[in-house]
């Protein structure tokens, strides 16, 4: 085991972030709000390099992240085109034909201990309940486009949250405005070699311009290229998540209509994104190569844009899977030099973040400590796994057989982990509760019954309200969702300024 790293408590930390675009310029925001005072914070990055960015769509945590930094929503909004999001719509995913979305909501209100989705299968099964939809506030919200922020004190049965779609070609940018601002000192350049001790950790970063870079902790934020992490084990997950590459085009909407939530549209070989901003739509096709050629991909996405494209289409390659410790010896990767796990859930942005508040659970307070790396390791596997199970859901859970890619994705084997959620739901209608992480229950519950997997069984207690009572709850509950809709501004007008937002 490496000894701890130790510096002096009266000299500043010297953190040095390689890499801006999202991940570093999150990261150093972040640590100028937080531990600025005793940091200091050496970001580099190179122009010529660039940024993956394509296009964000985000989850609600990313709400807490900018309020935390001191941000004003109204303000970030507009400085990097953003709208509202409620929810994911996946279009094709269990059937042909069929779509649900999963919102960034409940379903109903538990009763007596028993959540809402048991009571609305028996009623399902009686015939006496519409779709599960019907009962989410914000799914009902994200089909009739209206938006408006939650109340703070209102019904659980209005509650819901909400995230952001934003182009990420302009976050980093305004991050790193804000973070040089306050003190983050950024260099322009190239780095040509990493110097490094005799223990392996990093010392000093060398950049093209001949400058030498010293620091005590390195985050590597290098994206695919991980120049820091070094060859620190990869976990190979192609072979649950085969789509590899994306194809990606902006282009102009079809109309002055702005959908508060993302599309997720199956493809032959993998799935389309749509992601609507305030001056275009992102778009993108995310496929295996072994099922689809990148000419193929390139036009399938082509054919399906709903205008002309604004810019050639390229293309991204990429494997899903995970280092097998983010954290080495002085070096903390994040971001794509962590791991990668493809946008079918919008969680990149998440796993950034998340990385983020673990490096400042564990941040050094004089020394580098051992136990201090193994639990931030943990933790940031624990995320990447629960999500990687989840993600697996969407390709597994499907009927389809009418192409190769969906046959193999139905057939092929999956975690235990995943195997024992899908047959304990399939059994009895629970869903393991988790006291932290991503993808509560009602996430899970979203996907199973909207691609077809129905219980067959539930909790026996819901037998207790009669038969008339349940339906006259169930009719109530979906018309107050509906009339509380009714009652809300679109959401075009919102980003608007027309009312109130």
């Amino acid at each position: 085991m490496a000894e701890p790293i130790i510096h002096s408590h009266s000299d500043p930390l010297r953190v040095v972030i390689l890499g801006g675009g999202t991940a570093g310029w999150m990261t150093a925001a972040a640590l100028q709000t937080m531990v600025g005072a005793t940091t200091d914070i050496h970001l580099i990055e190179s122009e010529d390099i660039g940024i993956v960015g394509v296009g964000e769509a985000t989850l609600p945590h990313l709400r807490a992240f900018i309020a935390r930094l001191g941000i004003d929503e109204g303000e970030f909004m507009a400085a990097t085109q953003a709208t509202y999001k409620l929810g994911i719509e996946f279009s094709g995913f269990g059937r042909e034909g069929e779509r649900y979305i999963h919102p960034f909501g409940t379903y109903g209100r538990s009763l007596a201990g028993v959540g809402f989705h048991h009571f609305w299968l028996r009623a399902r099964t009686e015939g006496q309940a519409s779709r599960i939809d019907d009962y989410s506030f914000a799914v009902m919200a994200a089909e009739a486009r209206r938006f408006a922020r939650p109340a703070q004190d209102g019904d659980p049965i209005e509650s819901f949250g909400y995230a952001y779609q934003f182009d990420a070609t302009l976050f980093g940018p305004y991050l790193r405005d804000r973070a040089t601002a306050r003190g983050v000192r950024r260099t322009e350049g190239r780095v040509v070699s990493v110097e490094r001790d005799e223990g392996g950790d990093v010392s000093a970063l060398l950049l093209e311009s001949g400058a030498r870079v010293e620091g005590d902790l390195f985050i590597d934020c290098s994206g695919f290229r991980a120049l820091l992490i070094g060859e620190e084990d990869w976990e190979d997950w192609s072979h649950w998540l085969p789509c590899d590459r994306a194809v990606a085009a902006p282009c102009l909407p079809a109309s002055d209509e702005i959908e508060p939530y993302t599309r997720a549209i199956a493809m032959p070989a993998g799935w389309r994104w749509r992601i609507p901003l305030r001056h275009r739509v992102g778009n993108g096709y995310v496929y295996s190569s072994k099922h689809c050629s990148d000419d193929e991909a390139r036009q399938g996405l082509l054919d399906a844009l709903e205008s002309e494209a604004l810019a050639e289409p390229r293309v991204l390659r990429f494997s899903a899977g995970r280092r097998r410790r983010s954290w080495v010896g002085n070096v903390v990767s994040i971001g794509l030099a962590s791991g990668f796990l493809e946008p079918l859930e919008s969680t990149s942005i998440y796993l950034i973040q998340t990385a983020i508040t673990g490096l400042l659970e564990h941040f050094p307070n004089g020394t580098i400590e051992p136990e201090e790396r193994a639990a931030f390791n943990r933790e940031v596997d624990y995320e990447y796994d629960r999500i990687r199970d989840f993600l697996i859901l969407h390709y597994h859970a499907t009927e389809r057989s009418d192409s190769d890619f969906w046959n193999h994705v139905r057939t092929m084997d999956i975690p235990e982990t995943l195997a024992e959620k899908m047959e304990l739901w399939r059994t009895c209608a629970l869903v393991p509760q988790y006291r932290r992480g991503l993808f509560l229950e009602p996430s899970w519950i979203s996907v199973m019954i909207g691609q077809g997997i129905m219980p067959h069984g539930w909790d026996p207690r819901t037998e207790f309200p009669s038969l008339t009572g349940l339906r006259q709850a169930m009719s109530g509950l979906s018309h107050r969702i509906a009339e509380g809709v009714e009652a809300l501004p679109t959401h075009a007008a919102v980003l608007a300024g027309e009312v109130a937002s």
